[in-house]
């Protein structure tokens, strides 16, 4: 098998290091790995197949020549400054941040709904790598689109903290542990208000709509990699004091109606997902069991009463996983199976 130059940025946050674990499980075909971080991080090693990587001070007088492909997870504006260089030095970009993810000519790719759109990738060499919470539910959207064809989407988030970065799992350690000693809890400072023991409807910065910018990620990423502009999405994103594992309330409404046998059966024949669901022995899934795990998982599948073709589901998925550093891996995976 042919092996790739690989070069993982932003190597030392949460999501960093979960592409380094995930490419290891995955024994993608590596010749020489690159980590890059910023300067804070000089100095650095990280462990991989039994070795220690030194990492890199990323600059701009960095040469990027020879890399095949570039996992990114370093922040908005690193890519924006950076993914062209790797671009322009012949690499591959497979970008997590939410820089590239509406530029037209960038491919929003979850391998199991469009692998095709990564062909787009030799018009700028980047492939953006959707947001967490869109990845998981459009995996579970897929094959009832497929079938019924989805007109709207209503959609509530229950997000843990890894997705706000290593600080905020920090920030929740500390205020539950000042909580349970009985102590004045700290400021919060990576997450807008308390988290500990609480629920926040604030995931990102608000907008002139009322949303958050994490809500509207939802609605334009899913029409974007479903291919499907007319698909009414709403979204209420919240984090909650969990540390891996975001949780969906989602419903849907088809244009034709799908009974719970149907989706069921469609849902377990659809890859990537492991249904869940049997209310009787109190089986659906729980963020605190599908932490680790690289699938979707689906359950509390129930028809909606209230209108005439609708479904409610309740999907899981790890975040830091399926929600970023395994689907940009599958993203590369896809990519040097079928493009390079």
């Amino acid at each position: 098998m042919k092996e790739y130059n690989v070069a993982v940025v932003g190597a030392t946050g949460a999501v960093g290091r979960m592409m380094l674990t995930v490419l290891e499980e995955r024994n993608f075909p590596i010749n020489n790995l690159r980590l890059f971080a910023s300067p804070k991080s000089k100095g650095l090693t990280l462990p991989f197949k039994g070795e220690q990587i030194p990492v890199e001070v990323l600059e701009e007088t960095n040469s990027f020549k020879g890399i095949d492909i570039a996992l990114f997870s370093a922040g908005a504006q690193r890519s924006l400054d950076y993914a062209p260089l790797f671009a322009r030095d012949g690499a591959v970009v497979i970008d997590n941040s939410s820089a590239w993810r509406m530029d037209p000519e960038v491919p929003l790719v979850v391998p199991e709904v469009n692998p095709h759109a990564v062909a787009q990738y030799k018009n700028k060499g980047i492939i953006a790598n959707p947001n967490c919470s869109t990845i998981q539910m459009v995996v579970a959207l897929k094959p009832l689109h497929d079938y019924a064809k989805i007109k709207r989407v209503v959609v509530s988030t229950y997000q843990a903290v890894s997705g706000a970065g290593q600080k905020a799992i920090n920030e929740l350690e500390i205020q539950t542990k000042a909580w349970c000693e009985g102590r004045s809890l700290p400021e919060p400072k990576y997450i807008p208000q308390t988290i500990a023991f609480n629920c926040v409807p604030h995931i990102d910065v608000f907008l002139s709509n009322r949303y958050t910018k994490e809500e509207m990620k939802m609605v334009n990423e899913t029409q974007k990699i479903m291919e499907d502009p007319n698909i009414g999405v709403t979204a209420t994103t919240v984090r909650v004091p969990v540390f891996y594992g975001h949780a969906e309330a989602v419903n849907i409404e088809t244009e034709k109606k799908i009974t719970v046998e149907k989706a069921i059966e469609l849902l377990e024949k659809a890859p990537g997902v492991i249904v869940l669901d049997d209310p009787d022995k109190k089986l659906y899934p729980l963020q605190i069991e599908v932490a680790g795990r690289d699938e979707v998982f689906v359950g509390r599948i129930r028809e909606d009463f209230s209108i005439e073709n609708g479904l409610n589901l309740w999907v899981v998925a790890d975040n830091l996983r399926k929600g970023a550093a395994t689907n940009a891996v599958q993203i590369a995976e896809v990519l040097i199976r079928d493009y390079l």
